[in-house]
């Protein structure tokens, strides 16, 4: 009788030689969905063609959850009382101009760009379900399959999936998800279990004065120096009022004064963004945000209006399936291939799953220098290296199966 590990090591060759011979499908279908791109919450051919390619090529029964999800599941030879893994795709692309550099397989959507990776996560899990499918006799247990989408704009796709029902009939006992990172080259991944990504805040005021005569200032109220001294104090939120230990940023990156050289306008507008790792402060962090706003206004005789549209709470990784996954991928790719990553202030809607059953989001290496493929996600330059795929869909593939314990 073969050993366990025999057989969980036939497995993996098994999941690395279909990896490997699906390449050339899985770029066809990456560069079709990179010329193709669709913003968020209107992946509508997208899903489609994600249907289609889940019913005619795989002989799998689809759903759709809000609007433009599509989930299917792959069941195994035993499915009663065996788990349930559910791994996760985002589809949607960014409101991005790429640029015109040659690559073949520019968008044909002017202004829409797949700019952060999601093309190669939707079809890492469409070949991760290629394998999985003809492997359903192997394992004992359910794969759910969740492409999602709206990952880039609140509320987030991954809470209008939850709130349809995608952790439900069956609930997975895991989600597993995967992200390209352009700052880990190609054959490596890297995992961090625990904390790992930030709740994501936007902040929306509009400070109100009195406009008038740049030159004289004494009749006019400045929303223009109020909006000032606004955006340089609330820097003491983090600085005086975080703790050292909470990871916290507070960033505005759009001031809109439309007066002139001489003119002061009345009303100036702010927007920016508040990030964090803990929930509390997070909510202490808001009111304090609001009333230091709104008393520096009115001490200076403006007033303000003050929106925090609340997003993404933060992610958590769950400390025993991150690990578990780490050294599944560690005997997949071999030690020197997995990397521990830091906390990253960036936002990700995978945490809603994270907050509602134990997950691991990762990371995909897809930098080639060689290649020139170097500039970060949401660049208009963006692209990820193509050889990535094979590593895209096997490990998914494989941390699937070593988590069903088949």
């Amino acid at each position: 009788m073969p050993h366990p590990n025999e057989h969980q090591n036939g497995l993996m060759d098994i999941i690395k030689t279909q990896a490997k011979s699906l390449k050339p499908l899985l770029t066809e279908l990456r560069r079709h969905l990179h010329m193709n791109p669709e913003l968020s919450f209107q992946e509508f051919n997208t899903a489609a063609w994600v249907e289609d390619y889940l019913q005619k090529k795989l002989g799998l029964k689809t759903q759709r959850l809000a609007n433009t999800g599509v989930v299917a599941l792959i069941e195994g030879k035993g499915k009663e009382g065996n788990k349930v893994v559910g791994l996760r795709a985002d589809m949607d692309a960014l409101p991005i101009t790429e640029v015109n550099d040659g690559r073949p397989y520019r968008s044909l959507n002017e202004g829409v760009m797949h700019a952060c990776g999601h093309d190669v996560h939707t079809v890492s899990l469409l070949g991760a379900a290629t394998i999985l499918n003809t492997l359903s006799h192997v394992f004992s247990g359910t794969v759910k399959l969740v492409f999602q989408p709206g990952e880039e704009k609140l509320p987030g796709g991954a809470s209008l999936m939850i709130a349809d029902g995608v952790l439900q009939n069956p609930k997975p006992d895991v989600m597993i998800g995967q992200h390209v990172m352009p700052q880990i080259p190609t054959g490596k991944t890297g995992f961090r279990p625990g904390l790992y990504m930030a709740s994501t805040d936007e902040i929306y005021m509009t400070v109100h004065g009195k406009g008038g005569h740049g030159a004289m200032p004494h009749f006019n109220i400045d929303p223009v120096l109020i909006a000032a001294h606004i955006i340089t104090s609330l820097q003491q939120v983090v600085s005086r009022n975080a703790n050292p230990a909470v990871p916290s940023v507070l960033s505005f990156g759009k001031v809109i004064a439309n007066g002139a050289t001489n003119v002061i306008p009345s009303e100036v507008k702010l927007e920016g963004t508040f990030r964090t790792l803990n929930e509390q402060w997070r909510t202490d962090a808001h009111d304090k945000i609001t009333r230091m706003a709104t008393g520096i206004a009115e001490s200076m005789g403006g007033s303000i209006d003050i929106e925090i549209r609340r997003g993404y709470p933060f992610l958590h990784n769950n400390e025993e399936l991150t690990n578990r996954c780490k050294n599944a991928a560690a005997d997949y790719l071999g030690e020197d291939y997995v990397e521990n990553l830091d906390i990253w202030m960036a936002a990700e809607d995978f945490a809603y799953y994270s907050q509602e059953v134990p997950s691991c989001f990762y990371r995909l290496g897809v930098r080639n220098e060689e290649k020139g493929i170097v500039n970060s996600v949401h660049h208009p330059a963006f692209d990820a290296d193509e050889e990535a795929l094979e590593n895209g869909a096997g490990l998914f593939a494989w941390l699937a199966i070593k988590e069903m314990g088949k």
